[in-house]
């Protein structure tokens, strides 16, 4: 069991880069193995990373100063979402939450459902009314997650040329 003491979430850097693509190919390959056709594309690649960094969209889940977790969040900010086959909860300022990827080096930990608790935490810091969020039909361990963190089933968009089920929480009312 990890120490709550240990994790610490920041903004990631360009220092990151290497450990969070080597984090992101680990995922791709665990998307693979558990049949899932999500991020087996060419995406998300190198640039996307370093593009993440470097518009300050990426942050990372750190544990006794190791980069553990990955994410990309981004305010107010995505095209796809405006075209929703259901409807969102609310239309007020919100985050998405992109690209999680979780350190080989901690997988089965809890660490995926604790980001969130520092996502949302970070989240009503900022006097950001909500989470939005989207996910492969597949991606079985994150529809999990999203469920056990209260996420609702909002509908579906159309995202990297696919269909994704997208959700999405209310942190302030």
């Amino acid at each position: 069991m990890i120490n709550k003491n240990e994790i610490h979430f920041r903004k990631a850097n360009a220092a990151d880069i290497n450990i969070i693509w080597e984090i992101i190919q680990q995922s791709i390959e665990r998307r693979r193995i558990d049949g899932s056709a999500q991020w087996q594309n060419g995406y998300p690649n190198l640039q996307t990373v370093e593009s993440d960094v470097s518009k300050g969209f990426g942050y990372v889940l750190t544990v006794n100063n190791e980069v553990a977790v990955f994410v990309a969040l981004i305010f107010n900010d995505e095209p796809a979402y405006s075209t929703i086959e259901g409807e969102w909860l609310t239309t007020g300022e919100f985050v998405v939450v992109h690209r999680v990827a979780v350190s080989e080096n901690f997988a089965g930990q809890g660490l995926a459902k604790k980001l969130f608790d520092y996502i949302e935490d970070f989240v009503k810091s900022q006097n950001v009314l909500s989470v939005k969020v989207d996910t492969n039909y597949d991606n079985i361990a994150m529809l999990k997650i999203l469920e056990s963190k209260g996420y609702s089933y909002c509908g579906e968009v159309v995202l990297a040329g696919g269909v994704r089920k997208a959700f999405e929480k209310v942190l302030i009312i």
